[in-house]
């Protein structure tokens, strides 16, 4: 039997992580394209870790970090009265940690990619920083920006472990398609989990399928305005 309110809760979830995250990320992935510092090797590692360790330990840290007993924890319940663990609030906040390296490296290579006499070309005419994003970079990296968008949301739909640390299991809060899925399997409830599952891969199927064929043909109209 196919749980709509987690099934729900994860739309709900994947929607609000790929909207606060994909437009700080898409600034991140741009500074760290362009610009030359001092440990930026380390901070494109320290972004990159939520991608190698294993969720449970993210899990566990983001629960340290945002518990009742940190700074961010405790101010947020002194200032709303609620506690970020085991809550939708928290739910958002870690996911968007767990994404960043989804969200961050496919949107720098894109910028990466863009050559520097079209950036050159788009200064030397007097195009702004604004304009010059938005009509001259994101053109180019779109395909970059809405693989970014796909994964994240993807990733975050599907996501259990870190799901599970931050927000337990708590039905219409926390309980998200994943959860529901491991629930029913403890269950012996194969035949639920089975259509639960399905459901996610023809999903996951679908989104992707749809993300390339748009960035396809956003590059096939890019290409033929150039001529």
């Amino acid at each position: 039997m196919m749980d709509w309110s987690a099934l729900l809760l994860s739309m709900k979830l994947g929607g609000m992580t790929v909207l606060l995250l994909i437009p700080a990320a898409l600034f991140a992935a741009r500074s760290l394209a362009y610009r030359r510092f001092w440990g930026k090797p380390l901070l494109e590692a320290l972004l990159t870790v939520p991608l190698v360790l294993p969720p449970t330990v993210v899990g566990y840290y983001l629960l340290v970090g945002l518990g009742g007993r940190s700074w961010i924890g405790s101010t947020m319940e002194r200032l709303f009265g609620q506690q970020l663990v085991f809550n939708f609030t928290g739910l958002v906040l870690a996911s968007i940690v767990v994404n960043i390296p989804f969200a961050v490296q496919p949107m720098q290579r894109a910028f990466e990619a863009i050559p520097q006499d079209v950036r050159d070309a788009a200064a030397c005419c007097g195009i702004g920083y604004w304009r010059a994003l938005l009509t001259v970079e994101l053109p180019l990296a779109w395909p970059g920006v809405l693989t970014a968008l796909v994964l994240s949301f993807a990733h975050t739909i599907g996501e259990f472990g870190v799901v599970l640390m931050v927000g337990g299991n708590i039905p219409g809060e926390t309980k998200t398609m994943a959860i529901a899925i491991y629930d029913s399997v403890q269950a012996f409830d194969f035949t639920s989990a089975g259509q639960m599952s399905l459901f996610l891969l023809l999903l996951s199927v679908l989104v992707l399928g749809l993300a390339g064929g748009l960035g396809r043909g956003f590059g096939r109209r890019h290409d033929l305005r150039r001529f």
